[in-house]
């Protein structure tokens, strides 16, 4: 199984990651990448860059080191009623949005039926690319209604290497339910590093065993093929 993108990765702008943009996109290169997506955190997450920053991708070029682009964020859900801390005319100028739950903006812990709300009412926008880590144990949902939406609204799930190894732990057991449903409802997923320092790009092992140990066709893992990656995002509207 081969990939050809990772695009859930941070920059030093995050606050607490640790590798540049031209760093990341040259160990890309390096490895073989077609394509890098760069989503730093939104503005509410402590240490995130300031909205010029998002809004200043224009200057940015669409190609480093032969490694195609995509500009976006991690945007973080701020309530219960599924808003974003992404202002809506930034969002639909993004190539890609990732929306997640983090603890440092809303409180962990609580029930099923409070976070799927909250999810679902966020995979409303149309600016929603792809679900972050999902299967985040302090923050559990009802998954088959998730993943169903996820079909709905032509979303992507994101299986997050990062919650297996170094983030989120106690998610593997959340990832493979998830998984397997998308699996059985043939949805769409992404399997993405949430790489904090450049040398963890397109680190997908432990994500790769668990997809390859429930039998998931390549043709639902987005990221194993460009010209299906680039087909999704240009139907979701975005000129890459």
């Amino acid at each position: 199984m081969n990939f050809v993108a990772d695009l859930h990765t941070h920059t030093i702008v995050s606050g607490h990651a640790y590798s540049t943009l031209m760093e990341n996109a040259k160990y890309a290169s390096d490895i073989g990448l077609k394509i890098l997506g760069t989503t730093d955190h939104g503005p509410n997450m402590p240490g995130a860059p300031d909205l010029w920053y998002f809004g200043n991708f224009k200057v940015l070029p669409r190609e480093l080191f032969g490694v195609k682009m995509l500009y976006g964020c991690e945007a973080n859900i701020i309530d219960y009623e599924g808003n974003l801390d992404m202002p809506v005319d930034l969002q639909s100028k993004l190539d890609n949005m990732i929306i997640s739950m983090h603890e440092p903006i809303m409180e962990g812990g609580l029930s099923a039926d409070i976070n799927t709300t909250a999810v679902l009412k966020a995979m409303d926008n149309p600016n929603v690319t792809i679900l972050g880590h999902i299967g985040n144990p302090r923050f559990p949902i009802h998954q088959k209604l998730i993943v169903e939406k996820a079909k709905e609204k032509n979303i992507l799930i994101e299986i997050n290497n990062s919650s297996f190894v170094t983030s989120r732990l106690g998610s593997d057991k959340n990832c493979i339910k998830i998984a397997t449903l998308c699996k059985e409802l043939e949805v769409q997923i992404i399997i993405d590093s949430d790489a904090h320092f450049c040398y963890r790009i397109a680190a997908f092992d432990d994500a790769k065993k668990m997809l390859k140990k429930i039998g998931m066709p390549e043709e639902l893992i987005i990221n194993t093929n460009e010209k299906r990656l680039l087909s999704y995002f240009k139907e979701k509207g975005k000129k890459i």
